[in-house]
This record gives C-alpha cells, structure tokens and sequence, in this order.
C-alpha cells in the first residue's frame, strides 16, 4: 500500500510522551544520544513534570529525538517504507533525519540553534500567536489585514478546514482576536506560545540560521519530504536548506501539504512521534486518508498489518 509518514512539532510534547512505547532500547538509546549530544538529559525530560519540556530551546530537540527513536523502532519492527513525508514546523526536521537528508548528530544541534535564534529574534511579550477556529483561510487573512494597523499579523499555520493560527506582534494579534470574533469565528484563542514563529518577525532569526546551516551537511534523501513552504520536495541540498530557512517566516501550509499527498495516491499515513494532533489535523482535511498515530506498540502492529494490505 502507498501510505505517508507524518512527523509533529513542537506543541506535541507532554510529560510521559514515550510510556506508550514500553521500556524499548532502541528508543532509550536515541534519547540517550540525544543527552550525549547536547548535555542534558532528554529521556528524564520527557518522563517526569519539570519546567525544561516547554522551553523551546529544549522542546524542539526533545521533539526531534521523540520522532526520531519511533522512526527507529517502526523501522526495527517491520521495516515498511512510506512512499512520501512531511513534518509539521519543526517534524519537517525529523521527517529529513528520516529521509536521510541529515544525520541525527548534526540535527539536534541545528534545531536546537534555530530555537536559539527564534527566542532571540523578538523580546519575550512582543510577539504572539492565536488559533482562530470556524473562518476560512481567506477570511482569515481579510482579518490579519484589517488588524494589523501597521505591525505584524499573518496567517501562519494552515492546519485545517477552519483551523488557522495567526502570528505577529501581541498587539496586532489581540486586535486579530477581536476583529475574528466580530466576523463570525467560532472561538480565538491565545496560544501559550513565547515565539510568533513563521511570520516576519521570524526573518533576522532566518539570516542567522542560513549562516549556521551552510555548514551543516545534508544529501539527497531515500523517501521524499514535502517542504512546508511551498509543498515541493526537493533532492539538492541547497534547494532543501532554502526551503528550511524560508520555513521561518512562511505559513505551515498543512492542508494543502496533506491534500497533495492524498492526490498523489496515499492510501493512508501515520504519525511518527508524540500524540495524536497530525492524526486528527488529517482526519478533518481528508477523511479519506486513515491516520494511525504510533503512540504505542498496538498502534504500530495495527499500522503494520494496514499498509501491508
């Protein structure tokens, strides 16, 4: 069966997000990698309440070395291979280690720098993000543009059919807020996020991560991945590394990433890491294309005995 391999981002994380898959080695040791790399150790991060697994100079390589070791352990399990990838925000990275694109070892430290940069890039209480819930994608934009007066407001994550998150300067987000309301949206609400990612405040954080990405080697990937900024994949790595720096400050076009996967002949996906927020995303944008997420061994056995049909 042609099947798709999704990848979440930050926003997934929750304390005791690996439980589901046992005590396993593989995922132990891609989490202890992980603690080796970068000095800290993830696998109690995730385990225990502390206040490290939301920041996103932690979350984002949490996140990668999550996706990662499901990867490996589906891999380990039965080795089926999807045709096609995409990650949300920053699963767009677990997606390329998937693909091969980049290794473990130069990724952790790469997203833990675009982190870096984005935090730095706009002062804490600048900037902000609301999920605007019941507009079209559209009628969404009619609002950022109306609210702005000046600053900062776009519509930046696509997530799904009445489902759009807007990102920009806190003020202009509030007016965004407000304007949405009075245009019939359902519900507006702040997001408890401390960076406006995927807007224009996020372009000095960009210029610093095309410096730092320059250096980084990547290759031609085994498995296409859709790049979240244009819905393309590409296999030359500058081509990759242009679409990973624009992804910074250019929406998460997620329906129509989703939309072209199921055209292409997808029968069904999977989400490869914590929780179950891309399965759902799915399910509203094409019901057609089942979404099992791999939160557990159960899981994995029944994505397995599926796309073998």
């Amino acid at each position: 069966m042609n099947f798709a391999f999704f990848f979440p981002g930050q926003g997934s994380q929750s304390v005791g997000m690996m439980q589901g898959l046992g005590d396993n080695a593989i995922v132990k040791s891609t989490f202890v990698e992980a603690s080796e790399i970068l000095g800290q150790d993830f696998w109690q991060m995730a385990a225990e309440p502390n206040e490290l697994l939301n920041q996103t100079a932690n979350t984002q390589p949490l996140m990668l070395a999550a996706g990662v070791a499901t990867w490996r352990l589906w891999q380990s399990r039965n080795g089926q291979q999807p045709g096609v990838m995409a990650g949300h925000s920053l699963g767009e990275y677990t997606a390329l280690v998937a693909a091969g694109v980049i290794s473990y070892e130069d990724a952790l430290p790469l997203v833990r720098y675009r982190a870096e940069v984005m935090q730095n890039a706009v002062a804490e209480g600048v900037g902000a993000m609301a999920a605007i819930l019941g507009l079209d994608d559209d009628t969404v934009r009619a609002v950022c543009t109306e609210a702005a007066q000046g600053e900062v407001l776009e519509a930046v994550n696509l997530n799904s059919p009445g489902q759009v998150v807007i990102a920009g300067h806190k003020s202009a987000v509030e007016r965004g807020m407000e304007v949405a309301k009075a245009k019939g949206a359902k519900r507006a609400l702040p997001l408890p996020v401390s960076v406006p990612s995927h807007c224009a405040l996020m372009k000095p954080a960009a210029a610093e991560l095309a410096r730092y990405m320059a250096a980084v080697p990547m290759i031609a990937g085994s498995i296409p991945v859709l790049h979240n900024a244009d819905v393309a994949a590409y296999t030359e790595p500058e081509k990759i590394k242009d679409a990973l720096v624009r992804q910074l400050y250019s929406p998460v076009r997620w329906v129509e990433t989703v939309q072209h996967i199921h055209a292409g002949g997808a029968l069904a996906s999977a989400e490869c890491g914590p929780g179950k927020v891309l399965a759902g995303l799915t399910k509203r944008i094409v019901a057609e294309l089942p979404c099992i997420a791999l939160t557990s061994l159960e899981a994995m056995d029944e994505a397995t005995a599926k796309f073998g049909q």
